[in-house]
Parts: C-alpha cells; structure tokens; sequence
C-alpha cells in the first residue's frame, strides 16, 4: 500500500494562490491514478481532482475547473495540485488519495481510492 504525506496547506487571502504537494512511498508511485479530495466543516469530503496513473490525462470538479491544476510526477513520486483564484468556498482540509489497484481507468469516486494522507489545511480569507 501507498503512504501518502501532504504538504502545503496554510492560510491564503480571497484571490490568492497554494500549491499543494503529496509525496508517495511504499509502492510503485508510476502505475497508480491519484486524485485530490477536501472536507470543509460540517460537510462530507467531496471530490477535487484526478489524474491519471500516466499523468497525461486529469479532470476536476465543476467547482474547481479552470482554477486547480493537478499535476504527477513519477520521478519524484509526487502528486500536486496548483490552486489559483481561491475563495473562502475552498476553505477544506485537501487530501491526497491514490487507486486501490494500479492502472485503469481514474476516476472520482472515493470507494475506487484505497490510500490516504492526513490531509493538509486550506484556509482562504475574504
């Protein structure tokens, strides 16, 4: 299995930008599709972004479109995701997450994701 350490979270005004990294150990980082979640208060985690096990081919969430990147790197066994044009609607705690099986098809769907980090904490001020 996958351990996955996030790094980058913090406090951000309206309009700002962060840029989160998850670093990967304990597997083959190369075969397995990533994705991004975040949980703010109150609310059920929800879906952010995925990537491919290739790193060729992402898609996001109608919320983040245009505004998040995601981002693999096999080399360095990191996953990232550039966050631009942040509101206070993306305050969450953001959770990088990786396949429960290698290959395939990514997808958004949290059952598919077998291997989380600990989350990492994204304050966007007014």
């Amino acid at each position: 299995q996958v351990q996955l350490v996030e790094t980058g979270g913090g406090l951000v005004q309206a309009g700002g930008s962060l840029r989160l990294s998850c670093a990967a150990s304990g597997g083959d980082f190369s075969s397995f599709n990533m994705g991004w979640f975040r949980q703010a208060p109150g609310k059920e985690r929800e879906f952010v972004a995925a990537i491919d096990w290739s790193g060729r081919r992402a898609f996001y969430a109608t919320s983040v479109e245009g505004r998040f990147t995601i981002s693999k790197d096999n080399a360095e066994n990191t996953v990232n995701l550039q966050m631009n044009s942040l509101n206070p609607d993306d305050t969450a705690v953001y959770y990088c997450a990786a396949h429960r099986r290698p290959y395939g098809v990514a997808t958004a769907r949290e059952i598919d994701f077998g291997s989380w980090g600990q989350g990492t904490q994204v304050t966007v001020s007014p």
